[in-house]
């Protein structure tokens, strides 16, 4: 593409954006762009609370531009993605949260508030209006003997019109329901970890659900080694915000291929940029330098490697913008 199709965002970022973490930007936003151009596709990782960041804003509009061909995210991106589109009003923002005393954090909880940084996720309205229509989901599934991933659940939920009474925001603006729309893949990784995860084990505990009734995380790696395979003719990217398991589970599919089901053909991922801000350090993973994932059989010598180390919350949607010509 050339310059003149760049909307005034994107030419913003391309004059000032010249130097040392402003230049690494831009140079991932090309390659990302260069990429998809040659006809790659692209995993985006979310870690973090990106939903809770609302990403989502601009995120779906990646999605569908088709910009994104499948995401790795948290459990907790995938539901607060939700969350913020059926509650968004009853949310409480803290721009003092650094001055909170523990009593005060104390008061938050028994106000139902669980707080993310600087911003309260509201209990009741947010986790208990999902979990009222997510276990009829669950329930439904295993009383017909079917069986989902986490994700696919979420899909049947919002595409099922049962939300819709709640919704507070633009649904536009949910990457959520912009992928349900789509039927993208996803993968969740640890869902376990999540409230909707803890909440699903709650009714294992008491007996009213089979674990088995969730997809579980091997199948998830099982899924995504036959995506690779099947995808990967042109190249497949990966773009990594934050770090963590949505990055660390499936970056690690093409050395499973390569070295464990001795695929030799297994192309190497062909693209990767990494936003973090955490340091090589202390055997750091999330930290470490693209190179490193070399000695992994994950990158290839020429394999194009970025690292952004800056705040996600920032660089993300600077480059999105970049990539929908803004």
């Amino acid at each position: 593409m050339t310059k003149t199709s760049k909307g005034h965002i994107s030419q913003f970022i391309e004059k000032y954006y010249l130097h040392f973490n402003a230049a690494a930007l831009v140079d991932a936003a090309k390659g990302y762009e260069e990429q998809l151009n040659k006809g790659a596709k692209m995993l985006v990782s979310l870690a973090g609370a990106m939903s809770t960041a609302e990403l989502g804003k601009i995120f779906a509009e990646m999605i569908r531009q088709d910009k994104v061909q499948i995401i790795s995210c948290t459990g907790a991106n995938l539901e607060e993605d939700i969350m913020n589109l059926v509650a968004h009003s009853h949310y409480k923002r803290v721009p003092n949260y650094r001055d909170l005393t523990p009593q005060e954090e104390w008061d938050l909880l028994e106000q139902g508030l669980n707080r993310v940084t600087d911003t309260c996720i509201p209990e009741e309205e947010a986790f208990r209006r999902l979990q009222t229509h997510i276990h009829k989901i669950w329930k439904d599934a295993e009383d017909n003997g079917e069986r989902y991933f986490p994700h696919e659940f979420m899909y049947k939920m919002l595409l099922s019109g049962v939300l819709e009474e709640y919704y507070e925001i633009d649904l536009k603006d949910s990457w959520m329901y912009a992928a349900a729309e789509k039927n993208l893949p996803i993968i969740v990784p640890g869902w376990e970890d999540s409230t909707m995860g803890n909440i699903f084990a709650s009714y294992v505990l008491k007996g009213e659900l089979k674990a088995s009734t969730m997809k579980s995380g091997i199948e998830y790696m099982t899924f995504l080694a036959d995506w690779y395979t099947d995808n990967s003719e042109n190249g497949i990217g990966f773009f990594q915000i934050g770090g963590g398991i949505a990055g660390d589970f499936p970056i690690c599919v093409v050395p499973m291929l390569y070295q464990d089901m001795e695929r030799t053909d297994t192309p190497f991922w062909s693209y990767f940029c990494q936003i973090s801000d955490s340091t090589t350090s202390y055997g750091s993973y999330s930290g470490a330098v693209p190179n490193e994932k070399i000695t992994w059989g994950k990158l290839d010598i020429d394999t194009p490697k970025y690292i952004i180390e800056s705040d996600a919350t920032i660089v993300a949607p600077l480059i999105f913008a970049y990539l929908l010509d803004m």
